[in-house]
């Protein structure tokens, strides 16, 4: 799907859109996605294993725009450059910002860059320069009607200011439905997920068709 409002694609990080929320809000077992292979996982464990932390690759490949890599595909590049890591436990670590915006400029040719103290006011001076922002954001900004429980854990990708100017449109891999898979916050909303730190990235190619 493209978004009608930034024509940039609109991607979620489990491979059935419908069951997004089953999965994040509901505890279903990702492994009963019966789209899993399309993620590009080996099996079914390794997607329900991986999909809910490759917020990050997804909006990666929405970036990317069409005909962009798999989402396990991406993992695999970003692993290899750090970006994510596990403990001997087997906890995933990641996405660490700055490796990843090293494989994004070297392996897809897309000037990156890891802003560790990025302001709201930072990022609104990103968008209007031409690019887009993955944020970090907490994962509760799917509900802005409610108290954030926090800030970070999550990344959306900021694509353009809202119509009135005076807010973000972003693309959030784990909306659970369409408003919230492409939405727009005021930036006082916007800032109570907001971590202060992010990739921005040139505007995606689909924004400009």
């Amino acid at each position: 799907m493209t978004c009608p409002a930034c024509r940039t694609p609109v991607h979620t990080q489990f491979a059935s859109p419908g069951l997004v929320e089953a999965i994040v809000e509901g505890g279903l077992d990702p492994s009963g996605d019966p789209l899993w292979a399309e993620s590009g996982a080996a099996s079914p464990a390794e997607y329900a294993r991986w999909a809910g932390h490759l917020c990050g690759m997804t909006c990666l490949r929405m970036a990317l725009g069409p005909g962009a890599p798999s989402l396990f595909a991406l993992r695999d590049g970003a692993s290899a450059y750090g970006a994510y890591t596990e403990d001997a436990d087997g906890v995933i670590r990641g996405l660490v910002h700055a490796p990843f915006a090293r494989y994004v400029s070297e392996v897809h040719g897309l000037d990156a860059a890891a802003h560790r103290d990025l302001s709201p006011a930072g990022i609104l001076d990103l968008l209007d320069g031409g690019r887009s922002v993955m944020a970090s954001v907490h994962p509760g900004i799917r509900h802005p009607e409610r108290p954030a429980p926090g800030r970070g854990g999550h990344l959306v990708l900021l694509t353009s200011r809202t119509a009135d100017g005076a807010g973000v449109h972003f693309h959030n891999p784990s909306g659970t439905t369409g408003a919230t898979r492409a939405a727009g916050l005021p930036l006082p909303v916007f800032e109570r997920f907001f971590a202060g730190r992010g990739v921005s990235l040139p505007g995606a190619p689909a924004s400009h068709a």
